[in-house]
């Protein structure tokens, strides 16, 4: 027997399964979102059709959710409510009673130019709105990360190095993890200094900062893991728990 005959078959016991073991919609959703589960993890296995066929749903499902959900919640409230305010009366009473705001028309034409991106022949006008978009949203979040993430950590940077209670009662815990911050700061910056070669003292300095950001990268790749980790396990817990009935709840 091949392998695509093999997994033909165990999508067939799969979705007999669905029927006979499932006295209610509920049980059939439920097996049936196992059966997609288990489409995705065969991909462990190799590419197959299994996968592609639950890889293609996931993708149009979502791109046709966030679809209605930036029509319902972008398209309707911020352009519609705001060009004519009496059109969404039955579905935002809220602010269907503001005044009118004709500045609204300008995202609207650059709406309208940037679909011309499926015509070949005037493709290129898309250009000025996607234009307009990227520098608008590279200006907003360049001011917004300069004030939360920039300047928070300069300002956590220059904390007292020596950490006193209000009793007067001198803080190791606090007052090590201040040094440690800054000693971590200033050799990190250090390594990325061209100007003077990596030598000596310099050089110390400098490797401490790579070993600082060697931490700090294996922290964010391990957070990340992790992330990635708890999504397997709400899976293992519904296939196992949900569909199969192996853990209680």
């Amino acid at each position: 027997m091949s392998r695509r005959a093999i997994l033909y078959l165990i999508a067939l016991v799969i979705l007999i399964a669905a029927f006979v073991l499932s006295s209610s919609m509920r049980g059939f959703w439920i097996t049936f979102g196992a059966f997609l589960t288990l489409c995705i993890l065969s991909f462990l296995y190799k590419d197959n059709p299994f996968y592609k066929f639950a890889e293609h749903l996931f993708v149009g499902v979502s791109a046709a959710y966030w679809m209605c959900m930036g029509f319902w919640t972008t398209m309707v409230p911020n352009l519609i409510g705001r060009l004519y305010p009496p059109a969404i009366k039955p579905f935002l009473p809220s602010i269907a009673d503001e005044p009118v705001n004709f500045w609204f028309l300008i995202p609207l034409v650059l709406g309208i130019i940037l679909l011309l991106r499926l015509s070949s022949k005037v493709g290129w006008l898309s250009r000025w709105s996607l234009a307009f978009i990227v520098g608008t949203t590279a200006g907003l979040n360049f001011v917004r990360y300069l004030r939360s993430d920039f300047i928070g950590q300069i300002y956590n940077t220059v904390n007292p190095l020596v950490v006193f209670a209000a009793n007067g009662d001198f803080l190791f815990q606090e007052t090590f993890s201040a040094i440690v911050v800054f000693l971590g700061v200033f050799c990190g910056i250090i390594y990325f200094f061209f100007s003077k070669e990596h030598k000596g003292a310099f050089g110390a300095a400098s490797r401490v900062g790579i070993y600082v950001l060697m931490v700090t990268f294996g922290a964010g790749f391990g957070y990340t893991v992790m992330a990635r980790i708890s999504l397997l396990v709400g899976r293992m817990q519904f296939l196992f728990g949900d569909w199969l009935g192996m853990i209680s709840s």
